[in-house]
């Protein structure tokens, strides 16, 4: 099974918002995205908007021609309006005012009766859910328990082991991303991953039998901007090919 690439466009908003301006359009950059041979476009709408606005979503709900995940936290006012816009996936998130980025995967096993109501409610409206947690295995049973149809495992601990850490870190963390996939799959559950994936470390990820695709933002953005969108996504695309042979 080939692995997907989801584009994850949050940092062109970033842009944007930091002059409160029109431009540039994460609309604009999804569509080109998908022209690039991407599989999906990820889109996180923070309770804070500090990037990704409704508008946003609204109008990717209109253009995208792959899917559209939309990453939120499992709130009242946040489930409302996916059951508004009607993406074709949602991803539940875990959310801190003052975090730079996602620091951590949603603690599933602690709120399990909470998110089971979030769940049920989004998949009565014909919505996909799924979980970021971390690959840990309370957290892969939990999932199970609240109903979600995915887990995405955050790989923050594996890019960081891989940039920062010994060897014994990194096959550690590469050994748990393995087993919980199996275990994930065990239950049922469909696997994406991401988070600090990059042309550099996303080959290990990408090998991990049973995932099915791999939610990366920063480091596609980061390398658009030198290059081009079109250009950024075909090498990340090809850097998850060359893995699975």
């Amino acid at each position: 099974m080939a692995v997907k690439l989801g584009v994850n466009i949050d940092h062109i908003a970033t842009i944007r918002e930091a002059r409160k301006i029109r431009e540039p359009d994460p609309v604009a950059a999804a569509v080109l995205a998908e022209l690039a041979g991407c599989h999906g476009i990820t889109a996180h709408l923070r309770e804070d908007k500090r990037h990704i606005q409704d508008r946003d979503i609204r109008i990717l709900r209109g253009v995208t021609t792959t899917h559209l995940n939309m990453e939120m936290a499992p709130t009242q006012e946040m489930v409302q309006f996916a059951i508004d816009v009607q993406p074709d996936m949602v991803t539940l998130v875990p959310e801190n005012r003052k975090e730079i980025t996602t620091e951590g995967g949603l603690n599933v096993a602690a709120k399990i009766e909470d998110l089971s109501q979030v769940i049920t409610t989004l998949k009565n409206n014909d919505i996909a859910v799924s979980v970021f947690i971390d690959a840990e295995t309370d957290q892969v049973k939990a999932a199970r328990k609240v109903g979600a149809d995915f887990v995405e495992f955050h790989t923050g601990r594996f890019a960081n082991a891989f940039d920062m850490g010994t060897a014994q870190d990194l096959d550690r963390e590469f050994s748990a991303m393995q087993d919980m996939t199996v275990l994930a799959r065990k239950y049922g559950l469909r696997v994406n991953a991401g988070h600090g994936l990059n042309y550099r470390n996303v080959g290990y990820i990408a090998s991990i039998e049973g995932i099915e695709e791999l939610n990366i933002g920063h480091s596609i953005i980061g390398r658009a901007a030198l290059v081009g969108m079109d250009r950024a996504v075909k090498e990340m695309l090809d850097a998850i090919r060359r893995a699975e042979h």
